[in-house]
């Protein structure tokens, strides 16, 4: 089963994918493609320049891909085959192309009220003010029509969101 993990700036997603892979290891967590420098910091991702990664986009190596906040982001087909359950984090925006381009796409929303997403995003310290109040603005932002996702609401200490991500992931009686 492949999982797009998606939700707002701030929400926590990389901790509980971390987490979550550090508890299981038979999750699999995709390592995106993204245009900017490897040692920018923040998730494990391989940092390509434009240009290689449009010639890798034209070669069809991505089965997802989207531009957001300056940047290309590309989830490596290559990445979603063999066993287990797949992670990948996503974007809301380029949900509606995933569901269309990965058959049988299930989306874990990763959320937090308001004032924990502002304490994080002010903490990381990477953003203005306006920076954060635009990416809180953003926070709400819809999902596809039809799109039922399994919700987390991660709200307090790691442990706790990271236990509610392991049972989005394995909804069926809260197994592992």
């Amino acid at each position: 089963m492949i999982f797009a993990v998606v939700g707002p700036s701030g929400a926590g997603k990389d901790t509980l994918i971390a987490g979550a892979c550090a508890l299981d290891p038979r999750l699999r967590l995709v390592r995106r493609v993204i245009t900017r420098p490897g040692s920018a910091g923040g998730e494990d991702f391989e940092g390509v320049t434009e240009e290689a990664f449009l010639a890798r986009r034209a070669a069809g190596e991505f089965a997802l891909d989207w531009r957001a906040h300056g940047l290309w982001y590309g989830i490596p087909a290559a990445q979603l085959t063999g066993g287990g359950p797949v992670l990948f984090n996503g974007s809301r925006a380029a949900l509606p192309a995933a569901l269309d381009l990965i058959p049988g796409l299930v989306v874990v929303l990763v959320t937090a009220p308001d004032d924990v997403l502002a304490t994080r995003l002010a903490a990381r310290g990477r953003e203005s003010v306006a920076d954060v109040r635009a990416r809180l603005e953003r926070a709400g932002f819809e999902l596809p029509a039809g799109v039922v996702p399994r919700v987390v609401v991660n709200d307090g200490r790691a442990e706790d969101g990271i236990a509610r991500f392991l049972a989005a992931v394995y909804p069926e009686s809260g197994k592992r």
